[in-house]
């Protein structure tokens, strides 16, 4: 790891992006992290200060513009963070950003990768997996959540969640689709340029800092409604709020990274699902009632039977593969990763109210 002598942060004012700048920035002290992001999301403008503070340098480019990321010059190692991260991108309207983004944008990232010898680590997604077959996954009411039918299993699910092997054919949303078409881009590069290449598929990240909305950032949304005594809506799969994720706090996926890191070449060319599992997994009815503790206060919830196109009623990453591989598992349970984002919250509350309003 005493080798990086440059790191370049993609989405590097984004929620995930600019908390890793900072973290490694932090625990690697000699090297020059850059946090490059185009500042497009209402309240990323947010983390200037923070990355200022932190010795995060900062450089306003957007990967859809090759000259912006070759301005940075020659770097050792790609945090390819950023995206369009929106599951309804292109629903009602053009998917065109969402394709520069993801797809082109990555493209950008290699060709950079490719000219100085850099390594990557790609933050990919469990959306990659097929709407129709994640639907099609037997499940049954269990008190507040749905669960996987006991006893139950099939090629790539199972009661410990969705893996690696799950069939990939069917479609995925627009968004889902650009980050498998990267995953195999990536894998090209590294097969025909040597390239030292890490592909994460990450179920929902979360913690401190994340501006949540309902198309991303769902568990910060709702814990900050409840701060401000703002409504909420159980939507899709008959409005009763059983729908489950698993959660993963992002000093969680930072602790991977850093493992990664250590050893590119041990890692290099796997592709893995990175999430909480099982273990750290909640409906959206759990969800309201750990924010109602957290919080004390309970704020009107309504309920939208009707089911989206692209939304799915049960996703749990199976991380076994990567815990055999590098003993690494995520530590923040539930209950943590929410009183974090409380905290969080409560400290800057003048700031944040307008941007979940």
């Amino acid at each position: 790891m005493n080798a990086f002598k440059r790191i370049l942060v993609t989405g590097g004012a984004g929620f995930v992006g600019s908390n890793l700048a900072l973290a490694l920035k932090r625990d690697l002290a000699w090297v020059e992290v850059i946090a490059l992001d185009n500042l497009k999301r209402r309240g990323s403008e947010l983390a200037l200060e923070r990355l200022k503070q932190g010795g995060v340098l900062f450089c306003h480019g957007d990967i859809r513009c090759p000259e912006d990321l070759a301005a940075v010059g020659p770097v050792d190692l790609i945090l390819e963070c950023s995206a369009e991260p929106s599951v309804q991108a292109g629903y009602g309207g053009s998917p065109a950003y969402v394709l520069q983004t993801n797809l082109a944008g990555t493209m950008h990232c290699l060709e950079l990768a490719r000219q100085h010898g850099s390594a990557i680590i790609f933050l990919s997604t469990s959306r990659v997996y097929p709407i129709a077959g994640l639907r099609a996954i037997p499940l049954k009411e269990q008190g507040s959540r749905l669960v996987v039918a006991p006893g139950q299993a099939g090629i790539g699910w199972s009661e410990a969640g969705i893996d690696e092997g799950f069939p990939l054919a069917g479609s995925r949303s627009i968004y889902g689709a650009t980050k498998l078409a990267s995953e195999l881009l990536i894998e090209e590069y590294r097969a025909m340029y040597g390239l030292s290449v890490i592909i994460n598929r990450c179920g929902i990240l979360t913690g401190p800092w994340q501006l949540g909305k309902v198309d991303q950032g769902v568990v910060v949304l709702w814990m900050a409604r409840h701060c401000f005594g703002l409504p909420l809506r159980y939507i899709g799969f008959g409005g009763t709020g059983r729908q489950v994720r698993d959660l993963l706090h992002v000093d969680d996926l930072y602790d991977l990274l850093r493992v990664q890191m250590a050893d590119l070449t041990r890692y290099s060319g796997l592709v893995r699902n990175v999430g909480g599992g099982a273990e750290i997994s909640c409906s959206l009815q759990e969800l309201t009632d750990w924010c109602q503790r957290i919080t004390g206060q309970t704020v009107p919830i309504a309920s939208d039977p009707v089911t989206q196109d692209f939304d799915i009623p049960y996703y749990v990453s199976n991380h076994d593969q990567i815990t055999r591989e590098s003993g690494w598992r995520p530590q923040r349970r539930v209950e943590q990763t929410l009183l974090d984002i409380h905290g969080w919250i409560m400290a800057h509350r003048d700031r944040l109210a307008p941007l979940f309003g």
